[in-house]
């Protein structure tokens, strides 16, 4: 998948933690339901572009909260959009697509991504922001473009430091385990989203 993001977002990313630190940090994040969310991403990604499949990831990545407005959504419109995502051919038009539904913004979209092609998304929130000194931010698709290339900028970088592959989701692990473990407590810390 293609797409430009502004090369300006590229100045504000940097990594709170040594390189070296990153699989430390991967090794000590535990989420409850990951390997569960993972195998309904791979359904999606054979085409099971069903509700509760929706519900399931919204769920764990928001703690269920906000789930009534995922209900405003019928089973066409879900069905419609995720099998779009999934067949688009840009990252831009499946974020796009999965954000023009009830209840899904930016972080659950880049969620749904994520564990539909785990090698290819990362997962938006306030603590990976936090590990790569963002404090505050608008979520938008472009800002998201921006986030990805750096995530796997960092990969890249993490793997030639530590002489082992670093995927995403490693990653992703490291970047929430960093702000868990220091971000000091706040309006946003206090919604612990995966």
């Amino acid at each position: 998948m293609s797409r430009s993001p502004s090369k300006a977002y590229f100045m504000e990313f940097s990594l709170r933690f040594p390189l070296r630190d990153l699989p430390d940090l991967a090794s000590r994040y535990h989420n409850v339901g990951e390997a569960e969310v993972l195998e309904v991403g791979r359904r999606i990604a054979d085409g099971e572009y069903r509700r509760e499949h929706l519900v399931k990831i919204f769920d764990w990545k928001t703690r269920g909260r906000g789930r009534s407005r995922i209900a405003l959504n019928s089973d066409a419109e879900i069905t419609d959009a995720l099998q779009l995502a999934v067949s688009a051919k840009t990252e831009l038009c499946a974020l796009s697509v999965l954000t023009g539904l009830s209840g899904v913004e930016i972080p659950v979209a880049s969620t749904i991504l994520t564990v539909v092609y785990p090698k290819q998304y990362t997962i938006l929130d306030f603590r990976a922001l936090y590990s790569l000194s963002i404090d505050e931010t608008v979520y938008s698709p472009r800002f998201y473009l921006a986030y990805l290339d750096v995530c796997r900028q960092v990969a890249r970088q993490a793997a030639d430091a530590v002489g082992a592959d670093v995927s995403l989701r490693k990653l992703d692990h490291a970047l929430w385990q960093y702000s868990k473990e220091n971000q000091k407590p706040g309006k946003e810390a206090a919604q612990e989203i995966a």
